[in-house]
């Protein structure tokens, strides 16, 4: 029998001194339900207890109410006696179940906890299967993962993020959080971004945006170079050529939920415009969850009902005879979607389905859809046999958890636009230019978009202006506001309208505004302004309701490229300028630009710009798909970076993330579990308390559906916030609430209610 018995037992039958093991204290037990805890500063689990920290007294240690978390049967002596192994990880331990039980503990001595921290329950049990189904070397690394915490010799000793920093081409482990699908991890480079300076932060994004151009290595999960992805993005790119040789009653459909809506939105417009300049009719539809409305606010309620998903297709593809359907769903998870592609496979006849998505197959969303026993696995799986004759296509690479956990809005849109203009691309160039669809040409245009990241990443010095300004006026209570000019513009709407469902923003905290307005963004149902202000995002309209009451404290970005009409762009400039001195401008150019001088003037009534010079393109379009790749990635660096300084993320979690549809609802759900240690029951009706603003369910509350749930939610505020405070501290909503009132940091609202 191993020294370190999991069994549930506590001090009054297990009375063995502690093992002092480097400079950590282990206890030889685990209190469990079953047995009376001696007192609540001896059962206490330091799960905020982290470098850096200053450690509370005895009596506020006595005041905390954070419970062990139990060790359950599934995963005590049967599965650990099992296990075999070597201290090659570096932990000195007798056998390979001591190891583990050091790297589950992994205490470190304080005063406040009698001398040891506990890991979270999930967090346990990954390690338990890792160690006893095998494990990397690196993932047992006690400074690569980082749910592992370590002995401190200082505990005022402030911890660098840069020493947590793994290669960025190393991407986690397969095992690393195994219940996860890949969308949905933690990213083990991000862990401490909530504590990381305006610099570190762009670093940190940086490494995770090169984790998607990772080469396929072992048998991990297929890349985006992998030769299976690019060998169907060569077919479906045939697929589009023949539709641009034969249009006739043929149309290209792209569609998405959130994000993946506007992106389609994006693409779809973008390529209708090439058509455009070809004397071509446009082939490019565009449909998004919420209708266009969805392009400039979070609508995310429409995004669990395949039913409607599928009629929005049928309408709009009714009377054609070809019709090349591309779904995307990062995680692929969107009912929306699914039932779209459902109705696709039940008419092969006229549509060929393509799904683009950034999880394995097998991790798939399995559960039934709202209305209906669909799920989304059982789609893909369909899909997957008729893959084999090219009767429907499936695109998912992954590229690695994002930044911040589950915001697909990051990695997951630039590598949706990255796979779908490099497809698009090279059917236009076979279709127009006759230059074949190949291999090679498919892989090096996607070479290309490497390339704009490391340009783009080049420029992090400004980029770290620019997210300090923003920070600095969101801390403030103030706004930030992106002018800007053609495709770049839209971008900025994108990454505007992400802020709210990400973050918990109001509308006006991170706003977009347009040149030409709606003329310009060329949306279907046209001009929205009747909905409201936060659908007013011409550069009139910014001029009218904005300008007048713009401080210093306000940051105003301008974006835009060489192309535009500069005098324009310096005119706005100047009328800014004379409201606050908080302006900066990121400006696309390429080698000779002729209106360099032009470009100085502006420069001057800049607090800082961020100038990025491209290299003569031998194609105009592959130029300006760069730089709305490039713009997209400083927007994401700016609007994230902001709101981690402001608060808004806890660990690399979205601790405010806004629970409108079953997606966000389970991603709380897991978010809450995996923060507080709570089983999964609590931590849902923590959720709904939280959601409901009451201390005990009522019958009705627990037996309504998850579509009321949600609804009720779209009308909340802090919901997750107060959940995890609620959780984590045992205080009551109304405490909670008046915690984050006058702490809206959560972290900040815990440690000030423990001590």
């Amino acid at each position: 029998m191993f020294p370190f018995p999991l069994l549930p037992s506590c001090e009054k039958h297990d009375t063995r001194p502690v093992l002092l093991v480097g400079e950590a204290r282990i206890p030889r037990h685990f209190p469990d339900t079953c047995c009376p805890l001696p007192s609540r500063a001896a059962a206490t689990a330091v799960s905020l207890s982290r470098p850096g920290r200053e450690e509370p007294s005895e009596p506020a240690a006595a005041r905390r109410r954070l419970p062990f978390f139990l060790v359950r049967s599934r995963h005590r002596h049967r599965a650990l006696a099992s296990s075999s192994g070597s201290s090659s990880s570096g932990i000195r331990s007798r056998s390979s179940p001591a190891a583990l039980h050091h790297l589950v503990l992994c205490a470190r001595s304080s005063r406040a906890t009698g001398g040891y921290d506990v890991m979270h329950l999930p967090r346990f049990l990954r390690l338990v299967d890792l160690c006893v189904h095998g494990t990397p070397d690196y993932a047992l690394r006690s400074n690569y993962d980082p749910r592992v915490y370590q002995p401190s010799r200082s505990v005022n000793r402030k911890r660098p993020v840069s020493r947590v920093i793994p290669p960025a081409h190393r991407l986690p482990s397969p095992d690393h959080e195994p219940w996860l699908p890949v969308s949905e991890k933690s990213n083990p480079l991000t862990r401490d971004v909530d504590r990381a300076s305006a610099n570190q932060i762009v670093r940190l994004l940086k490494a995770c945006d090169a984790q998607m151009f990772q080469a396929e290595a072992g048998t991990s999960y297929q890349r985006l170079f992998s030769d299976a992805v690019v060998k169907t993005m060569t077919d479906v790119a045939k697929r589009v050529e023949l539709i641009l040789k034969d249009p006739e009653d043929s149309m290209v459909v792209l569609s998405g939920c959130g994000t993946s809506g506007r992106l389609a939105f994006l693409i779809a417009t973008g390529f209708n415009r090439a058509l455009k300049e070809l004397s071509q009719s446009p082939l490019y539809s565009y449909i998004i969850a919420g209708g266009d409305r969805a392009l400039l606010s979070s609508q995310e309620a429409p995004e669990d009902d395949p039913a409607l998903g599928m009629l929005s297709l049928q309408k709009l593809c009714e009377g054609k005879r070809r019709v090349l359907f591309i779904g995307i769903s990062c995680g692929l998870s969107a009912p929306f979607v699914a039932g779209q592609l459902d109705f696709c496979l039940q008419h092969l006849d006229v549509y060929t389905p393509v799904l683009v998505g950034f999880n394995p197959a097998f991790q798939a969303r399995d559960e039934p859809m709202p209305g209906c026993s669909l799920t989304f696995r059982s789609v893909v799986d369909r899909m997957q046999e008729l893959a084999t004759s090219q009767k429907a296509f499936l695109l998912n690479p992954t590229v690695g958890p994002e930044a911040i956990s589950g915001s697909s809005r990051m990695k997951g849109g630039s590598a949706t636009k990255i796979l779908l203009e490099t497809v698009l691309s090279a059917a236009h160039a076979a279709a127009y230019t006759h230059t074949p669809i190949t291999y090679k040409g498919i892989l090096q245009h996607m070479r290309t978009y490497e390339k704009t990241v490391d340009i783009t990443y080049a420029h992090s010095g400004e980029m770290t202006a620019l997210v300090e300004a923003a920070g600095e006026s969101l801390r403030s209570g103030r706004q930030v506001c992106y002018l800007g000019w053609g495709s770049l513009a839209v971008l900025g709407l994108i990454d505007a309208s992400e802020c709210n469902p990400t973050f918990g923003a109001d509308y006006d905290d991170v706003r977009g505004f347009i040149s030409g307005g709606y003329r310009e963004l060329s949306n279907t149902e046209g001009p929205l302004t009747s909905l409201g202000p936060e659908f007013c995002i011409s550069h009139e309209d910014f001029v009218h309701l904005v300008l007048p009451s713009l401080t210093d404290q306000d940051t105003i970005l301008l974006i835009y490229t060489h192309t535009e009409d500069v005098a324009e762009v310096e005119k706005l400039a100047r009328k800014v300028r004379e409201k606050s001195s908080n302006l900066h401008a990121v400006y696309h150019q390429v080698d000779g630009d002729t209106a360099a001088a032009r470009q100085d003037h502006i420069s001057g009534l800049c607090s800082s710009v961020l100038k990025i010079t491209w290299p003569s393109p031998a194609s105009g379009s592959s130029l300006h798909m760069q730089w709305e790749l490039s713009t997209k990635l400083v927007l994401n660096a700016v609007s994230t970076g902001a709101h981690v300084l402001k608060g808004k993320i806890y660990q690399n979690h979205m601790i405010d993330v806004q629970v409108t549809n079953s997606k966000l609802y389970r991603r709380a759900t897991r978010l809450l579990q995996r923060l507080s240690g709570h089983p999964e029951a609590q931590c849902e009706d923590a959720l709904l308390k939280a959601v409901y603003r009451v201390d005990e369910l009522t019958p009705a509350i627990a037996s309504s559906d998850l579509s009321v749930h949600t609804h009720t939610a779209s009308t909340r505020s802090k919901v997750v916030p107060l959940a995890l405070v609620c959780l984590l501290t045992g205080c009551s909503l109304s405490e909670a609430e008046a915690h984050l009132g006058r702490q809206p940091i959560v972290r900040d609202a815990v440690k000030a209610w423990l001590s």
